[in-house]
């Protein structure tokens, strides 16, 4: 009966949105079909979800550049912003040295530095895995890092006083308590980073749905431009969800905590 009665609960939970969305659909289908606006202009509901099932093929070709562009950059932005963040930790003068160019990286724009790394490094996969590398890794590294910094100061001291080490106390009480931070850094990541891949295929390459959607924009055929959009957006839900389900899986205590909060 507990079962059935949080189903029910998750279920009412989404229903709001999911009304919002079929009378947002219904609303767009309607002044298509009222005011007989041209497809090249503004394509109806019905009308990109032919595109969108007609050329699967073709979106899924180009989708798994993307995924692997994201996948691989995300990855690495993961390993360097637990090491950079663990460093700052530990050793104050490796905040003083990473800390300001941390923040320097967010204060140049993606669009003016893509174009560079294209220009250097070619049209492959790897300067647009840098580029998801540069977006992630700054909601990552911050998140983990203001996670380990607020650990409890009385839990700290009492260790320091038993003579705990500076590796003991981070892996018993900093790295677990930073865990939720890291976590919340990692759903802004993920919805960040197919958006990164897909600007850096837009300024620069031969594959992916940026091109897909380039192409598709070039030559009027805005119903394929939205089932693009589809397909990135479901893409971005997909890495979102992954991590709400690592969150789950690794910190169930914590879901547990936010679900009573909710």
């Amino acid at each position: 009966m507990l079962k059935k009665g949080v189903t029910i609960k998750k279920i009412f939970h989404y229903t709001p949105a999911v009304v919002f969305l079929v009378i947002l659909l219904s609303v767009w289908q309607f002044t298509v079909n009222k005011y007989g606006i041209p497809p090249w202009l503004l394509p109806s509901p019905m009308k990109v979800g032919q595109a969108l099932w007609e050329t699967k093929s073709l979106i899924w070709s180009h989708a798994q550049i993307t995924l692997l562009e994201i996948s691989t950059g995300f990855v690495l932005a993961i390993i360097l912003g637990i090491l950079v963040s663990t460093l700052m930790t530990l050793f104050p003068f490796a905040k003083r040295i990473f800390y300001p160019f941390l923040i320097f990286s967010q204060t140049v724009p993606l669009i003016a530095v893509a174009p560079l790394l294209i220009l250097w490094l070619g049209y492959g996969l790897l300067p647009k895995i840098i580029i998801v590398i540069l977006v992630c890794f700054f909601p990552i590294a911050v998140s983990l890092l203001e996670g380990l910094e607020v650990s409890d100061r009385d839990l700290l001291n009492l260790l320091r006083s038993m003579g705990a080490t500076k590796w003991q106390i981070f892996y018993q009480v900093r790295w677990p308590h930073a865990l939720p931070s890291l976590f919340a850094g990692l759903k802004i990541a993920a919805t960040y980073s197919v958006m990164a891949a897909v600007i850096g295929e837009w300024l620069g390459a031969s594959q992916g749905l940026g091109v897909y959607l380039t192409r598709s924009s070039n030559n009027f055929l805005t119903d394929r431009v939205f089932a693009g959009i589809i397909t990135i957006s479901a893409l971005s839900f997909l890495y979102y969800a992954v991590i709400m389900l690592l969150t789950k899986l690794l910190l169930p205590w914590y879901s547990q905590l936010s679900q009573k909060t909710d």
